[in-house]
């Protein structure tokens, strides 16, 4: 069935749906960056717990090398990891919510498809009721 067959209401309902696909896409490649970058600070971590306290360490602020205390950096480098934690709670609970609307909205085409709705759109859509 071509596009200019298919009946407003389904393409809409399609429209939903690769919108749905894409904001799950995209959140799934915030969680990719997010557990990398945790990777990277959690390795930093590891390494500057290495460091004797009175060694001198830097941190890099744009191309601009800091000095400053290994507490300071341990400190910085968990409360990033802290943040980071929450912020994958979230992303976590984003994606599964979206997954569930995606399962919901494919069901939905569906039973649209098979009742033979293609050429008028269910009761339950129709805006004029």
């Amino acid at each position: 069935m071509s596009s200019k067959q298919m009946p407003p209401w389904l393409q809409e309902q399609l429209m939903k749906l690769q919108q749905s696909q894409q904001s799950l896409q995209s959140l799934m490649t915030q969680r990719q960056h997010l557990e990398m970058e945790n990777a990277e600070t959690e390795k930093s971590l590891e390494e500057l717990k290495k460091v004797a306290d009175g060694d001198t360490v830097f941190k890099q602020t744009g191309t601009v090398m800091i000095k400053s205390t290994r507490q300071e950096l341990i400190d910085e480098l968990e409360e990033r990891l802290d943040l980071a934690k929450t912020r994958m709670t979230v992303l976590q609970k984003q994606e599964t919510r979206l997954k569930e609307t995606l399962k919901e909205q494919e069901t939905k085409i569906t039973e649209m498809m098979k009742s033979g709705s293609a050429h008028s759109p269910p009761v339950e859509d129709n805006p004029r009721k």
